[in-house]
């Protein structure tokens, strides 16, 4: 029986998705079957393949594709190797004619498009390829009125506002047609050793990668954490954020679904949404909390389509600065201080701290990203590049878009950078957005008996109040790898010689 195949990329879900819902179409249409593929491509095939920690993700939220296929009448084939050439060899061994698909976001995605439909188009397949769901914009439609793209994420934003909503979510099919016995591809219990390494224990005690435990984040946020959300975001002790950043970066909920979301908690409140997401004005501080939140979360998740707007328009910002002075920084090499910084053991506790939840559970607070990645750029006055990679690696999220966008606002050398001048203070910042300690001592259960006058500075501490936690500076617990004051004349003297072009 003639097939249609649908090749799930970085959308792995069945509700609003615009290349399922096309595939049934084409399937129904021509009477054909419906095949389910997904592709899992080696790590040494592209620079930014998925590192260790989104590999776990990756493995998990395939099984629960894999069981939900199964639950809708389907299945879900699996292969390995390059796209390039596999999906079409997945079409010919499964009798093929149409092959279905996501525009890729990536750089490196969009070339395979392109290959992969003149390879079919060469073998006589049909190649459909539709446009995702996984933004709300088209990340190269929005541009200033000179047609170019914006690099200051404000104007961006309110460009993005100013296009029509985004539209209702597409619902899941109730059910799927059967798919072909043919070919029954490889079983994905196979590939689990190369994905789920014996350290992601900790992952599996947080997450449930998958459609129904993104659902579940989603409303769980959406009726609760979602009206704190403008006070409590900044502090990494609390349960602020909505932690549904992995779950969107593989497909298993859409923007438009947490778009949508938010929408209908204002609407049942009786609050109007074009209100909230209207730039902050005057009032903002004295208007409703729910109001206040919904509008300061929706602007994080703009913050993610600036990133893929600005990867769409400078392919390079994963590699290289976006202002091509920074190219020339006077970076240091210290692999002594690199390793501290990895290990969570730069003497500084809320660095340590949001360093160490970053390898127990492969996310880290995002307050907690900009004090990391501010110590490591400026502190230690190592290459962003350094910090990018380790995110990349140990990330569940990991985002090439806003991972890039991340570190070059915190390094000051991308779009919409933060001030070249701005070097965050770590102690002052724990004080401020740790202020009891409770996330230090989760996280650094060495230091948990030391008072909270202490904690972010434990060096201040007196002997006997060292002694009184059980805490020796220097054997239990580093002192500071470096010396905060110092270093941060360090770095303005080096970004002064960038900017003079000395």
């Amino acid at each position: 029986m003639p097939t249609t195949l649908l090749w799930f990329r970085r959308d792995l879900r069945l509700a609003d998705n615009p290349a399922l819902q096309r595939a049934l179409v084409e399937a129904q249409s021509h009477d054909h079957a419906l095949l389910p593929a997904f592709v899992w491509e080696p790590s040494a095939r592209r620079r930014w393949a998925p590192g260790a920690a989104a590999r776990w993700w990756l493995w998990h939220t395939l099984e629960s594709l894999e069981h939900d296929l199964r639950a809708h009448g389907s299945r879900l084939v699996l292969a390995q190797g390059d796209p390039v050439t596999t999906v079409p060899e997945l079409a010919r061994s499964a009798g093929a004619t149409i092959v279905v698909w996501a525009a890729g976001l990536e750089p490196q995605e969009q070339e395979d498009d392109e290959l992969v439909s003149a390879a079919l188009r060469a073998a006589g397949v049909e190649p459909i390829v539709v446009p995702g769901a996984d933004l709300l914009y088209d990340p190269a439609a929005v541009r200033t009125r000179e047609g170019r793209p914006y690099t200051v994420f404000t104007p961006y934003w309110r460009a993005c506002l100013g296009r029509p909503a985004p539209q209702a979510p597409l619902p899941a099919p109730e059910a799927l047609p059967p798919a072909p016995p043919e070919p029954a591809g490889l079983v994905l219990a196979a590939l689990r050793e190369t994905a789920v390494r014996p350290w992601a224990t900790g992952l599996g005690a947080v997450w449930q990668p998958g459609e129904p435990g993104a659902k579940a984040v989603l409303d769980a946020f959406a009726g609760g954490a979602l009206s704190g959300y403008a006070d409590d975001r900044d502090r990494p002790d609390l349960a602020g954020t909505s932690r549904l950043s992995p779950h969107l970066h593989w497909g298993e909920l859409t923007a438009g679904q947490v778009w949508h979301a938010v929408a209908g908690t204002l609407a049942e409140a009786g609050i109007d949404l074009e209100a909230s997401v209207s730039p902050p004005g005057r009032d903002a501080e004295q208007a409703p909390s729910l109001r206040r939140s919904a509008g300061a979360f929706l602007r994080q998740l703009g913050w993610r389509e600036f990133g893929h707007h600005l990867l769409a328009a400078f392919p390079d910002t994963p590699e290289r600065p976006l202002h091509e002075r920074f190219a020339a920084f006077p970076w240091r090499d210290d692999p002594a201080g690199l390793d501290a910084w990895r290990c969570g053991r730069t003497g500084y506790p809320i660095v340590d701290a949001a360093m160490r939840e970053l390898w127990t559970t492969g996310w880290m607070h995002n307050r907690a990203r900009l004090l990391a990645a501010s110590f490591l750029v400026k502190d230690l006055l190592l290459p962003w590049q350094l910090g990018e990679d380790w995110f990349w690696d140990t990330l569940v999220d990991a985002d090439l878009a806003d991972n890039a966008l991340g570190w070059q606002w915190v390094a000051g050398c991308g779009a919409d950078a933060a001030p070249y001048f701005r070097v965050f203070n770590p102690v002052t910042q724990g004080r401020r957005y740790d202020p009891d300690g409770a996330y230090v001592r989760r996280w650094v259960p060495e230091l948990a008996g030391l008072g909270t006058r202490y904690l972010h500075a434990p060096w201040e501490a007196t002997p006997a109040a060292l002694a009184a936690a059980g805490v020796a500076l220097g054997t239990t617990y580093p002192g500071p790898l470096v010396d905060h004051g110092e270093a941060r004349l360090r770095a303005l003297a080096a970004y002064d010689v960038v900017r003079s072009g000395r």
